[in-house]
């Protein structure tokens, strides 16, 4: 525990949280409940799904590590880091618990390590445009549809779009490091593990300078603004 209140993601936590008490993100705690409670069922379905996908798909590449471990299951409780959790409501950025792997167990190693990495955001992304649809269809019979259901559904339409493409950012230990790690084979290079071991050094360099909104915002409300009016224009 001491080692982990020294380490940079506990820093990042922190920092993060100093942050939106200073910007003033606490000061109505009735309004802040209220929005973290409809917030939570994207949450737990965005992660729950998103480490699931991993596992699924590294189990089907022959690796029975997931299968092993308990994590071929949608129960949130199996794929949820307690203290990650709690960042997540509190810091705005939180994880779950990865789910490991044995890539000795894969015929090709380079490519089903590269469909695993894919396999988490590729499920958010399916999520997203499945209640995209839902709400289309919910809204041709229904243009009154409103009140907290229909802004849960709207959150887990966004939250599964942040999980995204917050995965592919090539940052270790996120997905799009894997991703580009097995597309380029990075791992032959001597610089590779160095830069991975010190990933959650560079993730907190990009959170507080602010590159890290810079990046996702546009991205996430690019990908969102698209299928919002999919649905606008295609009742």
């Amino acid at each position: 525990m001491r080692n982990f209140v020294k380490s940079p993601l506990f820093i990042l936590v922190v920092i993060l949280v100093v942050l939106n008490i200073i910007e003033g993100d606490f000061n109505d705690p009735v309004f802040w409940i209220k929005e973290k409670l409809l917030l939570l069922p994207a949450i737990v379905i965005g992660l729950s799904f998103h480490e699931y996908a991993h596992g699924l798909a590294s189990h089907l590449l022959g690796d029975p590590t997931p299968k092993v471990q308990g994590r071929l299951t949608l129960n949130p409780f199996k794929h949820f880091d307690g203290f990650g959790f709690l960042a997540l409501l509190f810091a705005g950025f939180g994880w779950g618990i990865p789910v490991m792997i044995d890539p000795r167990y894969y015929k090709h190693p380079r490519r089903d390590e590269l469909i695993v990495s894919l396999a988490g955001v590729t499920m958010n992304f399916i999520i997203a445009v499945l209640f995209t649809v839902l709400l289309k269809v919910i809204f041709t019979y229904n243009y009154n549809f409103g009140g907290p259901l229909l802004e849960i559904m709207v959150n887990i339409i966004y939250i599964n779009i942040v999980l995204m493409i917050f995965n592919l950012l090539p940052i270790p230990p996120l997905d799009g490091f894997g991703v580009i790690t097995q597309i380029f084979n990075l791992t032959k290079y001597s610089w590779y593990y160095p830069v991975y071991d010190k990933g959650f050094v560079i993730l907190l360099i990009v959170v507080i300078s602010g590159v890290l909104d810079k990046i996702m915002i546009p991205l996430i409300s690019g990908v969102y603004n698209f299928l919002v009016q999919w649905i606008i224009y295609a009742i």
